[in-house]
């Protein structure tokens, strides 16, 4: 569908072919640039902040010996995992309205002046990293938790016999035992590198947040759904989709000749 104009009548194969002009289409229109870096800056800032987020989660739940507090803890930090989309979006502009959220309102008592956090651009790529943490980062450390699980209690026996210390039991047995893990989620993370999330891009920006806020997800679904122009928005989907293969084969053969660690 790439490659075609393609007509609902005729169908994919019956389309005129018309090669790589909707490519070509992409590459020339003014907005790719900046729909690319929108794109890799928060996939960039998703890699840097959100990800060690759930594995520091499941390292300290590790560390908490009353089990009863652990499960009670442990429950709140992944329920908000099941809470929509549109939801989260929904309490994000409550709690920071400008005018009667609670964030303005703590702000105001400390004599600062309300942020309209919602449309002022230099916040959005915050406020969607910091929700993100907060919505996933309970669920993914499900993934680090049962990996801890498995290691040998031995090993703690007898670092500790030898007088390590918490923090020294954390960094030379804990951390080196899921390492594997976290290369594996690493890898799967940068596979998913142009995936940024537009449902929740989608509902959070708006005319004043789009210099920063419109991604490839969002050109995507205006060409596709709204102008319906179902060949421009498939050359889109699949320059993502060359995109990520290239990073994963890359990341996945550096993974196993630095770590012996990879997917395949």
């Amino acid at each position: 569908m790439s490659f075609v104009n393609y007509n609902f009548s005729k169908g994919i194969f019956g389309s005129d072919f018309v090669g790589l002009k909707w490519f070509n289409q992409l590459f020339a229109s003014r907005n790719f640039i900046k729909l690319l870096r929108n794109n890799l800056l928060l996939s960039l800032y998703s890699v840097l902040f959100f990800f060690p987020m759930p594995i520091l989660l499941a390292l300290g739940l590790n560390e908490i010996k009353c089990k009863p507090f652990m499960r009670a803890a442990q429950t709140i930090t992944y329920m908000p995992y099941f809470v929509s989309t549109v939801v989260v979006v929904s309490m994000l502009t409550l709690l920071l309205s400008p005018s009667s959220g609670i964030v303005n309102m703590i702000l105001n008592a400390l004599g600062i002046k309300s942020i309209y956090f919602m449309g002022d651009q230099r916040w959005f790529r915050t406020v969607y990293i910091i929700s993100e943490i907060w919505q996933n980062s309970g669920w993914t450390a499900i993934i680090y938790l049962s990996a801890i699980v498995g290691i040998e209690m031995e090993l703690y026996e007898a670092a500790q016999i030898d007088g390590a210390s918490r923090l020294q039991r954390i960094w030379h047995i804990t951390i080196p035992c899921i390492l594997p893990t976290i290369l594996i989620m690493l890898l799967l993370k940068i596979g998913q590198f142009m995936e940024v999330g537009y449902e929740k891009v989608l509902l959070m920006y708006n005319p004043q947040t789009m210099e920063v806020a419109d991604i490839f997800d969002t050109y995507v679904y205006r060409q596709g759904i709204v102008n319906m122009n179902y060949s421009s928005s498939t050359a889109v989907g699949l320059f993502k989709a060359l995109i990520s293969f290239v990073l994963v084969v890359s990341a996945n053969t550096l993974s196993k000749k630095v770590a012996q660690v990879s997917l395949w």
